[in-house]
């Protein structure tokens, strides 16, 4: 291999984590971003880098317009997919989708988060997680997208208006939150339905992600008491003799049920507000690779 290449591929894999985490905000598929950072290689191994001043910078611009054509596509068959869309689960305790330090951090991977930002045009949405996630300027921005400061700016205004919907900033500390969900899990377990219901918040909301693979809730589930039933008749059915872990999955707290089965619970004020299950087997291909390697 010679100096040259050696360079090119240094310098590719320094940004490799960065073009992951905006292809996966972007896309909310680690699958595709995969293979977005997979296409900005074969752009980047076979172009000329003579004028390239800032390899960092070329990386970014070359996976944001890779995701912003993936898009199109991706919104077509979201529009047929079976059931409630959910974004593929990814364990983040690693750092694979970056630091995670403030809440701001952990809301832009939040499945919360980017089910909301399915609301956004393609251009918006880039717009905002370079912005909300990477903490780009409006002027790199329009850089990066070719578009004037001014139209990034109100983009931006139109976008951060669109997801505006209030979200807990849940900051988990790793041993309230274990001792929180082995709690929830051990009601729902043991069918005890006035204590599971004690933890949940009125609202609380369950959505499922099979799509139309394998047996999942169609619609989501609203309100304390059908959640509660719907949760103890679910395990009983499901996810009897499977091993249960805990894990970090898109930073907050979650369930993994033998790898067939993630289970995110979203908490606000010691309380299960949430909760997002994707069973889904082609959306857990990435997770159970990271779990083969941890």
């Amino acid at each position: 291999m010679s100096t040259q290449d050696a360079a090119r591929i240094a310098d590719f894999e320094e940004h490799r984590p960065r073009m992951f985490g905006i292809a996966y905000r972007m896309l909310g598929s680690a699958a595709e971003a995969e293979d977005t950072v997979q296409d900005a290689w074969l752009r980047w191994s076979s172009g000329d880098r003579d004028d390239i001043e800032h390899p960092g910078a070329w990386l970014a611009k070359a996976v944001t317009h890779l995701c912003l054509n993936r898009l199109g596509s991706a919104r077509v068959r979201r529009e047929e997919y079976v059931g409630p869309w959910l974004p593929e689960p990814v364990l983040t305790g690693d750092g694979a989708l970056g630091p995670l330090e403030s809440a701001e951090q952990r809301d832009s991977i939040s499945m919360a988060l980017l089910v909301l930002l399915e609301q956004l045009t393609p251009v918006e949405r880039a717009v905002y997680v370079l912005r909300e996630a990477f903490a780009y300027g409006h002027r790199e921005i329009a850089g990066l997208l070719d578009l004037t400061e001014a139209n990034c700016r109100q983009l931006y205004r139109r976008a951060a208006g669109r997801v505006a919907a209030p979200r807990p900033r849940f900051a988990p500390d790793p041993a309230q939150w274990k001792s929180l969900v082995e709690t929830f899990l051990t009601a729902a377990r043991d069918g005890d339905l006035a204590r599971l219901e004690s933890m949940l918040t009125a609202d609380v909301q369950y959505v499922a992600d099979g799509g139309g693979i394998v047996g999942a809730a169609r619609r989501p589930i609203l309100g304390r008491d059908k959640v509660a039933r719907f949760l103890v008749g679910a395990l009983r059915k499901y996810a009897t003799g499977l091993p249960v872990s805990l894990a970090e999955v898109n930073g907050e707290p979650a369930l993994l049920f033998g790898g067939t089965a993630v289970l995110q619970v979203e908490i606000e004020n010691g309380l299960v507000c949430g909760l997002r299950s994707v069973v889904n087997p082609e959306k857990l291909e990435f997770l159970q690779r990271q779990l083969s390697h941890s």
